[in-house]
């Protein structure tokens, strides 16, 4: 790739633009506050690609904020929207209630889901969506004549946001050892479809480790199928490190699931909304399951919001009893609010009118090939992508796990790049506004990170 020049605003001379306030009283969530007190990175200012710092220093965005912002940074299109809604109505309850835009919204979204997805129950971020998808299943099964269907099946490495029942189904050990004694009981685990022996350097999907789903008919056999009521898996394991589906897996578990009367749900919260070169990771692979989760770039990550589709299927048979009783007990304060709805609807607006999603299917291979030039550099031990997401893992150094991964994303934001690291693994998700000279950049500011840090 041809290097590139540092944006000359991130000059380390550069005066601040931006009084620096008290870092006392916030206990920031999945960061080692200590070490980012001491030494913080506070962002002020987003539009387009890039973030500013608070020194008035540009940084590019290769994370789409947290895998959030598919349509880029600062659209007018959205802040309009919600400033018009929020003047209208700030707020209203869906709980024996309603407001237009919620409906609107729904409609809007079935338009885009997968086939017989024609249900939406809105949430507020990933975790709800989680803990409303596995209590959903319950509901169908108790409706359904089988509430001895109580098991959940998830997969290591999964992670499905932090509510207890997320954390439960989840398989990242981090998350879970410090709750270990308050976790849903009834759960099992299929095993992580990651093999870099066999498949480090593969570009978009393996050709090996589709036969893992066949753990799930062991789990079956174990516990019986009479007893578990979902299995839940990401199509892609984003936060795991970008841990993608092995070619024929996904469907192998759908065959399963179906053979047994087991419910399927895929957790897309980050592959939904173009992040894989579709609006839903179930499109582009194929397998329809019976219930997605979503939230993060359903808005855009403006305003907190989630989404649950479901089958009709599952909807209609939870419909029972007198008309007059909830059907569903379970909901949030802000399930459908008016201004997150808002923001919602002119994202899509944005995604259709700018055919973001078929962007990130059109420039995946450009991508493809920038993110692999990185292998032969020092301690890059795999690279695996799929749509507009790339993860690079690198060896641990003497140091310990995550000292290497850590050092190569402060080498890039000091650079002028915002990488995510987790653990070793380095991950890019860069809006799908992207462009192949930015795309080059934030590769060249990656390899000089990689090369100094060693």
């Amino acid at each position: 790739m041809a290097d590139l020049p540092l944006n000359s605003s991130s000059d380390a001379s550069h005066q601040s633009s931006t009084e620096h306030p008290s870092l006392e009283h916030f206990w920031m969530p999945f960061t080692a506050n200590r070490q980012f007190k001491a030494n913080p990175r506070l962002l002020t200012k987003a539009e387009g690609m890039y973030y500013t710092d608070i020194d008035g220093n540009k940084v590019l965005d290769a994370t789409a904020g947290l895998w959030c912002c598919n349509a880029g940074h600062g659209r007018k299109e959205i802040s309009e929207a919600v400033s018009k809604q929020i003047k209208e109505m700030d707020y209203a309850p869906s709980f024996q209630m309603g407001h237009p835009i919620a409906f609107e919204l729904a409609e809007r979204l079935v338009e885009l889901s997968p086939e017989g997805l024609n249900k939406v129950f809105f949430t507020n971020s990933g975790s709800e969506s989680v803990d409303t998808a596995l209590k959903m299943a319950l509901c169908y099964h108790r409706a359904n004549g089988q509430a001895s269907r109580t098991r959940f099946i998830g997969r290591e490495m999964g992670y499905h946001g932090v509510g207890f029942g997320g954390i439960s189904v989840g398989g990242l050990s981090n998350n879970r050892k410090a709750f270990s004694g308050q976790l849903l009981q009834g759960v099992d685990h299929l095993p992580h479809t990651l093999d870099i022996p066999n498949a480090a350097f593969t570009r978009g999907l393996s050709h090996f480790g589709a036969e893992k789903a066949e753990i799930l008919e062991q789990l079956v056999t174990l516990h019986g199928a009479e007893n578990i009521a979902a299995v839940i898996v990401e199509p892609m394991s984003g936060s795991a490190g970008v841990i993608l589906p092995p070619q024929g897996y996904l469907k192998r578990l759908r065959e399963i699931t179906k053979k047994h009367g087991i419910l399927l749900i895929f957790d897309e919260v980050i592959t939904a909304f173009g992040r894989v070169g579709a609006a839903f990771a179930s499109q582009r692979w194929g397998v329809i399951p019976d219930i997605i989760t979503t939230a993060k770039a359903i808005n855009n990550g403006a305003i907190p919001m989630g989404a649950v589709f479901v089958q009709d299927f599952i909807h209609d048979t939870c419909m029972q009893g007198p008309n007059e009783l909830i059907e569903f007990f379970h909901g949030y304060t802000y399930s459908g609010h008016p201004v997150a709805a808002a923001a919602a609807l002119a994202t899509l607006s944005i995604y259709e009118n700018e055919q973001l999603f078929e962007r990130s299917f059109e420039l995946e291979r450009y991508f493809e090939d920038a993110v692999h030039s990185l292998k032969g550099l020092p301690n890059v031990i795999d690279i695996r992508n799929t749509g507009l997401v790339a993860g690079i893992q690198l060896s641990p150094n003497a140091q310990g796990a995550g000292k290497r991964g850590y050092g190569v994303f402060e080498h890039c934001f000091r650079h002028g790049t915002l990488v995510r690291a987790t653990g070793d693994i380095i991950a890019m998700s860069p809006p799908l506004i992207v462009d192949k000279r930015e795309i080059d950049q934030m590769v060249n500011s990656l390899s000089d990170a990689i090369n100094a840090v060693g």
